[in-house]
């Protein structure tokens, strides 16, 4: 499959958000698709279409606001030729010849985040709130509990009956049934991206193909009493978030290919087996995230193509058409006439920007020496995200920039490690911190600087619970005059959770119990302050329980909390300590009085160290390995091979290379183990008002001679 594509560029336009760039349908199988449609960040709405390998404009609308969808629609069962846009929080219609039929303000607060078109039915959410209408009258509403990425709904001519499916940020996808939620469905990460499996919802209409941002695709069917997951693509490889999915036969064998476009920007297209499950046949790499794809036929007759549209506005396509004809033995490669005029034609245009660009430069220089000079800061846009991992319980930083980045500083106030990126090209360098300054400290500065024409890069930081703060980047791109843009993150207490939706409720678990005048809101507010993947938005009923998972020791947290009252439960008591400091600050903060109870389980303590003790052991032994590994090479080199050594020697030196980039890419995870540990020995004892600081060396160095059962004689007897 890799000889099967050639790569061609068309066309740039503004800034696009996902999920808006479509193909106008053909009039008939393999015919070209003479129109693409895309929606940019400055309010344009482009069409074009192909001819000779360039992009012929169709028609191009005036700016406006952020176009932040794009569907296409028309009446059931003809062809889907009308185009919509969502921007704001309104809805323009456009014929494909570029006339504007459609000027509909909703009633939507928030700006319109996503949009799915079915004949006279329109389906809008902003964030939290999902509106159905027919024919521009509206039907339906629902308050959803966490914030909606992406709506789809199932096709009413092979249903009969409206379904809309809501994917929402806390792992679950919501089947509605007019008004109300039908049933919910808990998928393996937060669903981004929803499309209907083989672009109709395969032969039941049921079937629904859905894309999580840690990189995860599945299949569900969604039937009206209870859903079945079909398949699920795991994230081996540790790629991007999911953005974009279709459905195509670019294989032309009559079945067609899942299509999919990542974050990373990682083009996937995977065929089904026998079984059918998917496996991944081709990938491509782009330099951005891709925002939009889709399978057809564009550029020429017969030569199916898979379109995708990146960030920063590049339309881009992966063809069957051969590029080149190849050259017999001992003659030179014949590049055909039409290629040869594109290049000259690219030549040509090439030139005139770069006397333009000059000229535009020499003006500004001359009109900012006069008296009257106002110096303009270049706008421009930063796509950022950052969430947790759970594979590694580290946080992933990613900065995306439509031009290219010429450095970023990092500042943390707060303690944190930065993890090596295999993908990241950048180069780093640290600077010393004051981190004894009681205000502004500084826990972290490092700049990185980035190659030409880099315009993602990727971090990875880990965190300590119990720690903090605010992270800051600030991004400098490579345009005069410079300008910067500082982008904010905040490090919680309890940094290291993630939502999940079922906990072991047979493990012993401590409680922190609160009561005092606060509103369900106030308290809502102090638990989106602690923990991450709270929505912010206060939850409609008069309580409300979320489960959360440690990511890096597995211990887990209940919290329940209405008016007046709070319920912590977990496994952990250092998580039971931190939740108690910050609420206590908190409520302080607003002179609130708390009556402040704690039901503490002795028992919780072994199993807490219980869960640490595989992790450090692990630890210990890479330490131990890596340490033997020069001295192992100098005996190797004066011997002259390793043939006297034991196994367990032997298999280091072999193993030697594996070992260094493992320890390399965990700085500091021993320490951290310690420092948990360390916490954990600390805060038991500060429950029962004991103050066992001055025994701390001495567990130090019971760590430092491991062994689990001492260990757990020390917590005991420390007593």
């Amino acid at each position: 499959m890799d000889s099967l594509f050639n790569s061609s560029f068309y066309t740039r336009v503004g800034v696009t958000s996902q999920k808006t760039m479509k193909l106008l349908p053909a009039s008939r199988r393999r015919a070209t698709q003479k129109v693409i449609v895309i929606g940019d960040h400055d309010g344009v709405v482009t069409c074009f279409g192909i001819k000779k390998g360039e992009a012929m404009p169709v028609f191009k609308t005036l700016p406006g606001q952020r176009i932040t969808r794009l569907e296409l629609g028309g009446a059931l069962n003809t062809p889907q030729e009308k185009i919509f846009v969502a921007t704001g929080s309104e809805v323009r219609g456009f014929t494909k010849r570029g006339k504007q039929f459609l000027s509909f303000e909703t009633n939507l607060t928030e700006n319109i985040k996503a949009m799915h078109i079915s004949g006279a039915d329109l389906f809008l959410c902003a964030s939290y709130i999902y509106n159905h209408y027919c024919d521009c009258k509206d039907q339906h509403y629902y308050l959803s509990g966490d914030k909606i990425n992406d709506i789809l709904c199932l096709p009413v001519e092979k249903l009969s009956c409206i379904r809309p499916i809501l994917a929402c940020q806390d792992r679950i996808l919501r089947v509605l049934q007019g008004s109300d939620l039908l049933y919910e469905v808990e998928v393996s990460g937060p669903p981004t991206v929803l499309a209907l499996n083989n672009g109709n919802g395969g032969d039941s209409g049921e079937e629904l193909l859905f894309g999580t941002s840690d990189g995860k695709v599945g299949l569900i069917q969604v039937s009206s009493a209870s859903p079945v997951h079909k398949w699920e693509i795991r994230n081996e490889k540790k790629r991007g978030g999911i953005l974009c999915i279709d459905n195509f036969d670019i294989l032309g064998d009559g079945v067609k290919e899942l299509l999919v476009g990542r974050d990373d920007g990682m083009l996937e297209i995977y065929n089904f087996d026998s079984t059918n499950e998917p496996v991944l046949r081709y990938d491509h790499a782009l330099s951005e995230s891709i925002t939009s794809i889709q399978g057809g036929c564009v550029g020429k007759d017969g030569y199916d193509e898979i379109l995708a549209s990146t960030y920063s506005g590049w339309v881009t396509g992966l063809t069957t058409e051969p590029v080149h004809r190849e050259g017999g033995p001992g003659e030179e490669l014949k590049i055909s006439q039409e290629m040869q005029n594109k290049i000259s034609s690219l030549r040509n245009e090439l030139e005139h920007l770069q006397i333009k660009v000059l000229q535009e430069r020499e003006k500004y220089q001359q009109s900012s020496r006069s008296s009257t000079a106002l110096s303009a800061v270049p706008a421009f846009s930063v796509n950022d995200k950052f969430t947790l991992n759970k594979d590694d319980a580290s946080y992933s930083l990613i900065l995306e920039v439509q031009t290219a980045i010429d450095n970023v500083l990092v500042q943390s106030d707060v303690p944190i490690d930065l993890l090596d990126v295999d993908k990241n090209s950048a180069v780093v360098s640290f600077s010393g911190c004051d981190s004894e300054v009681s205000t502004n400290s500084n826990f972290l500065l490092a700049t990185y600087r980035c190659q030409a024409n880099t315009t993602r890069l990727e971090l990875k930081i880990r965190s300590i619970e119990g720690q903090y703060g605010t992270l800051q980047a600030y991004v400098t791109p490579r345009i005069q005059p410079k300008t910067c843009q500082l982008c904010q993150y905040q490090i919680k207490p309890l940094s290291l959770h993630q939502r999940t939706h079922f906990i072991d409720h047979d493990r012993p678990m401590n409680t922190l119990m609160l009561k005092g005048h606060f509103s369900f809101a106030e308290i809502h507010s102090w638990v989106v302050f602690c923990l991450p993947e709270v929505p912010e938005k206060t939850p409609i009923d008069d309580s409300v329980t979320f489960y959360f998972q440690n990511t890096f020791l597995d211990t887990q947290l209940e919290s329940t909390y209405s008016k007046g009252e709070g319920f912590f439960k977990s496994d952990n008591i250092s998580t039971i300590s931190i939740l108690k400091d910050v609420l206590s600050k908190e409520a302080t903060k607003r002179k609130i009085n708390l009556n402040i109870s704690y039901d503490i389980n002795e028992v919780s303590v072994n199993h807490t160290l219980k869960l640490i003790h595989p992790k450090l052991e692990y630890q210990l032994l890479l330490a131990k390995k890596v340490q033997l590994i020069d001295a192992l090479k100098e005996l190797q080199v004066h011997e002259g091979n390793m043939d006297f050594l034991i196994p367990e020697y032997r298999c280091i030196l072999e193993e030697a290379d594996n070992l260094l980039e493992e320890y390399k890419k965990q700085p500091a995870h021993l320490e951290r183990l310690y420092g948990m540990i360390t916490d954990l020995f600390i805060d038991k004892f500060k429950f029962k008002g004991t103050n066992v600081k001055t025994k701390v060396p001495l567990l130090l160095e019971i760590l430092d001679s491991y062994d689990q059962n001492a260990l757990i004689a020390f917590f005991d007897a420390a007593a």
